[in-house]
């Protein structure tokens, strides 16, 4: 059964084709991202995974998210660079959606209500489900024969305690709006616990896990007995550790005393908070922890200060879900910078003794974008870095729902 996968963004297309046979029977026959929709001249970046491997790439006029996604169904069947013979073998696309609210508690089908629920949301992520509605009605114009389906970020943590995900704010206030903590990255959350429990022979369904999914959006998430019992994003993805230009954790005086020095709009405050703070705040130059490791290594007090403070943070969430959980078996780093970043690792895992952690600190610096075991043998506490595959859990979710169809 061939499977598309979009996550679609405000400006960009990531897309995953795979091939699934069984829930744990699949191949991947291609990937890609569309660029920049919506600018002058947007960009098309495609890998085959199949035969010649060869990658196209090419700049060209972007629009909208219709045309992206005709560009890829394009080179999907392309005579060069497709891997389908037919747009008609796509059977089911699934989508990744950042905000399910209260509504889902797991993946569905998609229908005009699910639609409408997605729409409803659109003011607790504003910069995602919108875009999710322009892929999802852009698939029903150019593959109306495709089943869709919806993967939401906020599903896996629907398990969260009342005592968890309520914030100290009159309840009716809560019953009004819907104010509590949603949490995001479920599925990469998910996927790498169970991965890191298969790595290190814990049982997923008894073990205490605390994932990592650190990169340009970061996230914590406490995983008791397979399920989801906190995690650091709440109300929206702003919540929680330093990220790349979000501010994360924040008095919220200082908003208000902003907003009154500097005479700035709501939209002006959030925009500030989300794009122009985080790592890009403390820094300065770029948001990016590779530019901020290699100021580090010529000194760049700013550079050492936003290294160590996302550390830090990172830390103080490890301790607090320790504690929440009454122990932890297990830490996993996933991620863009979790799974590549060998010196924010180190600075972590070197501070975990208090989990009785021995983490290897050779075999460390080797490892990067793979699956690999941290700590060494005997450890009270394991840490294991796993590379994620939200792509993957949209597919099985998608072919679950649907192979039967």
């Amino acid at each position: 059964m061939i499977i598309l996968v979009l996550n679609c963004g405000s400006s960009s297309i990531k897309y995953k084709v795979l091939d699934m046979k069984a829930e744990k029977d699949y191949s991947i026959l291609a990937q890609g991202i569309v660029e920049r929709i919506g600018l002058e001249m947007g960009g098309l970046t495609h890998k085959r995974l199949i035969g010649d491997k060869e990658k196209y790439k090419k700049e060209l006029p972007i629009p909208n998210h219709t045309v992206g996604i005709q560009g890829v169904l394009n080179l999907l069947t392309d005579e060069k660079w497709g891997v389908l013979e037919s747009l008609s073998q796509i059977k089911a696309v699934g989508h990744r959606v950042a905000q399910g609210g209260k509504y889902y508690k797991e993946s569905v089908e998609i229908d005009e209500g699910v639609k409408n629920n997605i729409r409803k949301l659109a003011g607790l992520a504003p910069l995602h489900n919108p875009a999710h509605l322009l892929g999802i009605d852009a698939v029903e114009k150019l593959l109306p024969h495709a089943h869709q389906v919806a993967v939401f970020d906020t599903a896996f943590h629907q398990t969260m305690p009342e005592h968890a995900y309520m914030y100290a704010i009159p309840v009716e206030l809560y019953e009004k709006y819907d104010i509590r903590r949603y949490g995001f990255h479920g599925t990469s959350h998910k996927f790498v616990a169970r991965k890191g429990c298969e790595l290190t022979g814990l049982d997923f369904n008894k073990a205490k896990v605390i994932t990592c999914h650190l990169g340009n959006g970061s996230s914590i998430t406490a995983v008791d007995g397979g399920k989801s019992i906190d995690t650091s994003m709440g109300f929206t993805p702003l919540e929680g550790l330093i990220m790349g230009t979000r501010t994360g954790d924040i008095d919220p005086s200082i908003v208000t005393f902003l907003q009154e020095k500097e005479g700035w709009t709501a939209t002006q405050t959030n925009d500030f908070l989300n794009k122009k703070c985080g790592l890009l705040g403390l820094y300065g130059p770029s948001s990016d922890c590779r530019d901020i490791e290699n100021a580090v290594t010529q000194g760049d007090k700013r550079a050492i200060l936003a290294q160590h403070a996302f550390a830090y943070r990172v830390l103080k969430y490890i301790g607090a879900y320790t504690a929440a959980m009454n122990g932890a078996d297990l830490i996993v780093f996933t991620g863009g910078i979790g799974e590549n970043d060998t010196v924010i690792r180190h600075i972590i895992g070197t501070r975990l003794g208090f989990l009785g952690v021995s983490f290897d600190q050779e075999k460390n610096k080797t490892v990067r974008g793979e699956n690999a075991i941290l700590s060494t043998n005997g450890t009270r506490t394991q840490v294991v870095v796993i590379s994620t595959d939200e792509e993957l859990v949209i597919a099985t979710d998608t072919f679950n729902l649907t192979n039967h169809k």
